[in-house]
């Protein structure tokens, strides 16, 4: 599982000049952008910063996944990540909901925790491109309606590009998933790439 550790800081740091020409987007998520189980280039971020050079974009995308984490746990890092950056991101992929929905909490508190974290990243001036998630239908269909609108409502009201679900293509697919049939492999995580690929392109301006 991929762990980020970070140190405390007291705020943002401001963009160091000489840092400015390579676009830095960040990763921010659990274990599904984290590379659980995967090689040191096979997770999402590694995955995702080849593709983006391949198509000329010299970016360079950090993993600030960590496996297990809750909205509310991600919440709770977000000021130390950010100031273990040592630099203001260009671009923010929010990746996280999807432990919140297999433990069952509440849809609200997901949604206040999300809420809050984009609410800094608007303070900060960090653009954000929003990875939605859906969730199981094991739920019952009210958590389902409840949870899934969560991703397009504070895309709107933030008015931020809004990935509508990160394992689109992977969910149900054997072949693009490990053995827990919940995280993607390798192919998986290309296939992930690939449908984000464009949005993240527009988000950079490229």
């Amino acid at each position: 599982m991929a762990i980020l550790l970070v140190g405390a800081a007291p705020a943002l740091a401001q963009p160091r000049p000489a840092a400015t020409a390579q676009p830095l987007v960040v990763a921010y998520g659990d274990s599904l952008s984290a590379g659980y189980r995967l090689g040191p280039t096979e997770g999402f971020a590694p995955r995702l910063e080849a593709a983006l050079r391949k198509a000329g974009i010299a970016a360079r995308v950090h993993n600030a996944g960590v496996s297990g984490d809750t909205s509310a746990a991600g919440r709770a890092r977000l000021n130390w990540v950010l100031s273990a950056l040592g630099r203001k991101p260009d671009l923010v992929i929010l990746e996280l909901g999807a432990n919140d929905m297999l433990r069952g909490l509440p849809p609200a508190q997901t949604r206040s925790n999300l809420d809050a974290i984009l609410a800094d990243m608007k303070r900060h001036n960090i653009p954000v491109l929003l990875a939605g998630m859906r969730a199981s239908g094991n739920l019952g269909v009210v958590y389902r309606r409840q949870f899934d609108a969560i991703y397009p409502d504070l895309a709107h009201v933030y008015r931020v590009p809004l990935y509508p679900f990160f394992l689109d293509g992977v969910i149900g697919q054997r072949a693009l998933q490990l053995d827990d049939g919940m995280h993607p492999n390798a192919r998986g995580v290309d296939r992930i790439v690939t449908g984000i690929l464009p949005l993240v392109r527009r988000a950079l301006g490229k």
